[in-house]
């Protein structure tokens, strides 16, 4: 058994060295290696944005996408990249928007796009599906070895046999979750864990922070009925189901990053801050992903931050996630490949320019997406973890109810704003979980007079894992965190 253990390590080992060895004699900026660059044709120029990516076959795959499915852009499609570093277009490739990607494990199958490519590299395209713009495939809730969910961005849900290819249309979400008039579907993501498939729309703009309407959405389904768990945006759905307890999704107001995570059956709400609010709209928060990149290790990309995450929850609530660095790149997704970390872009977009849009960014160059190659452990070198955001925003605050934990760990300077938009004097309560654990203590009580405004710094080198607040009072109050 020693032997055998060895000599597949050996093989590895190899491979590996090949691969390095390849890398090597690329031409190599900072890790982007510009034969790769996948671009669109000039005319029409759209968006050429990379939908998702995933080793599979010995090599890999990579899906680009036009802004809209018709009449948008051309040249986009299903890449492959072998392990010589060669960039080929398949000949099956379709011009179209898909970000979807899932490992059916029962058939041995990639989901990518509409297509479905066995182990030899061998694909088939899904006819049923092909016209949407794709957002993601999930495994099916009572036939998971034949079947599998497929969503699409304006919040068409379907279900297809792998085998047959046969395609259902189950759902317009649109009507299912009571989208208000006149709002525009941005659907991004769904997972099924639990018993339950979940999804996430992260419609949002001026409106949403208005508070006009509410147009996002995180809802799940049992297989009976949608329930709606948020109206506000959320992009993202993920959990690694080997080890079973948590989902998470993620999403934001106009508070802060809403970080929710699915534990036993119960759903809990934790908020994060924003390192930019260039994030701040349906457009621009294009396919933030959590993923495995090493071993039992996961990566989130969550509104310009990276955080690393665990799989595990103890006691009923979340422990290990930490923030790493900021940044301010489009990464649609990332993953391991070849022993690196594989993160791709969006670097340039038109976004419709045509003869009838011609005023859409007209700087831009040709539309064109890339990767870039590094280690897990370059992204500690990256801009280093600051952001801000709130647990209330000019809210009417109840007596005694704490607020949602925010995160603190992991940043250095911190100041909390208070103000207190009331006609009577309030006092606040912070309380902190320094273990992570979910126990809060109390560590402050601050007074904020009528209409009055206090901020206040913490010591140097105080931390917890989170914080939260209570008011002493029905109140309404505003409470923002600046990290630097």
């Amino acid at each position: 058994m020693k032997k055998v253990t060895l000599f597949i390590l050996l093989i590895d080992f190899f491979q590996l060295s090949i691969a390095q060895e390849h890398y090597e004699q690329q031409l190599n900026i900072s890790g982007v290696l510009p034969e790769l660059a996948m671009t669109a044709n000039h005319a029409p120029r759209t968006e050429a944005g990379t939908g998702a990516l995933m080793p599979w076959a010995n090599r890999l795959w990579v899906i680009t996408y036009v802004a809209h499915m018709k009449g948008t852009g051309a040249g986009t499609g299903l890449y492959e990249i072998n392990d010589q570093f060669k960039l080929r277009r398949r000949e099956e490739s379709l011009v179209g928007t898909y970000a979807n990607r899932l490992i059916h494990g029962p058939s041995h199958q990639l989901i990518i796009g509409p297509y479905l490519i066995d182990t030899l590299g061998n694909v088939r395209t899904i006819d049923g599906v092909k016209e949407y713009r794709l957002a993601a495939t999930m495994l099916h809730l009572t036939d998971p070895k034949n079947m599998v969910y497929f969503l699409s961005m304006e919040g068409d849900f379907f279900e297809v046999n792998i085998n047959t290819l046969e395609t259902k249309y189950l759902f317009d979400l649109k009507k299912e979750l009571m989208e208000p008039a006149g709002s525009k579907p941005h659907f991004k993501s769904g997972f099924t864990h639990q018993g339950r498939v979940v999804v996430a729309n992260n419609s949002y703009n001026e409106k949403d922070f208005n508070r006009e309407w509410q147009a996002g959405r995180l809802a799940e389904w049992n297989g009976k009925e949608w329930v709606i768990l948020e109206k506000t945006a959320f992009t993202e759905v993920y959990a690694n189901t080997g080890f079973g307890q948590p989902m998470f999704a993620t999403g934001w107001d106009n508070r802060s990053v809403i970080l929710k995570a699915l534990i036993n059956g119960e759903w809990k709400r934790y908020r994060l801050p924003k390192s930019s609010y260039a994030f701040d709209q349906t457009s621009l928060t294009e396919w933030m992903r959590i993923r495995e990149v090493e071993t039992e290790r996961a990566l989130m990309d969550c509104h310009g931050i990276f955080y690393e995450i665990s799989y595990h929850t103890y006691g009923n609530g979340i422990w290990g996630i930490r923030p790493i660095s900021n940044h301010l790149r489009v990464i649609p997704d990332f993953c391991s490949w070849k022993g690196m970390l594989v993160l791709r872009g969006n670097q340039a977009t038109p976004m419709q320019f045509s003869k009838d849009r011609f005023d859409r960014n007209p700087l831009a160059g040709q539309p064109q997406a890339g990767l870039w190659f590094g280690k897990t452990d370059d992204l500690w070198s990256f801009g280093k973890p600051a952001g801000s955001g709130g647990v209330w925003l000019a809210d009417d605050v109840v007596a005694e109810e704490a607020s949602d934990p925010y995160l603190m760990i992991g940043f250095d300077k911190k100041v909390l704003h208070l103000q207190n938009l009331s006609s009577v004097d309030v006092e606040f309560t912070l309380q902190v979980d320094f273990i992570g654990n979910g126990d809060f203590v109390d560590y402050k009580t601050v007074k904020v007079t009528a209409d009055g405004y206090l901020p206040y710094e913490f010591p140097a080198a105080f931390s917890a894992h989170w914080i939260r607040l209570k008011s002493n009072k029905n109140c309404r109050a505003t409470a923002y965190f600046i990290y630097s």
